[in-house]
């Protein structure tokens, strides 16, 4: 089974069609063909981006001399685009507004859209704001006067 991270537009709109699923894993076209890869999910700039890249690292293993060994210099930008292309579109959709609802298991693309209507359905639509991760001023405590050195010192006891 595949885990989908499921991607919700920004605005929360009602359309379900509009949800994107992006399976989290090895993407074996990213590997092959990089800014093919990157162009068909709309990531322009990190298609350009890996274009130039590739190009000026089988250029810089020719004038090298490294022969073959700097051609597959290019291949260390496949291996990458392989491993984490899956994040870089969700990073993508982040950086566009989108927001992520949470990961659902399925085998296919059509069963994890039918899990996430499930699960949506089943959540209540009141939204429960996260906790702080920053602690309110107001708690900490004051600051003690004295010089304080060292890990032992307690300042107001010799």
């Amino acid at each position: 089974m595949a885990t989908y991270v499921v991607m919700e537009p920004p605005g929360r709109s009602e359309k379900a069609d509009a949800t994107a699923f992006v399976r989290d894993g090895f993407t074996w076209l990213g590997l092959l063909v990089p800014p093919l890869w990157f162009a068909w999910h709309r990531l322009w700039i990190e298609a350009a981006l890996a274009f130039v890249v590739m190009g000026l690292l089988s250029m810089l293993g020719q004038k090298l001399g490294l022969g073959l060994a700097g051609s597959l210099l290019s291949l260390l930008v496949s291996l990458y685009v392989g491993l984490e292309g899956q994040g870089l579109r969700i990073a993508a959709l982040r950086r566009r507004g989108w927001h992520e609802w949470g990961a659902v298991e399925a085998g296919w693309l059509d069963d994890a859209d039918t899990r996430y209507a499930l699960e949506a359905e089943a959540l209540p639509d009141e939204v429960v704001p996260a906790p702080r991760m920053v602690p309110d001023a107001a708690l900490a405590r004051p600051a003690q006067p004295g010089m304080a050195l060292g890990l032992t010192h307690i300042p107001g006891r010799s």
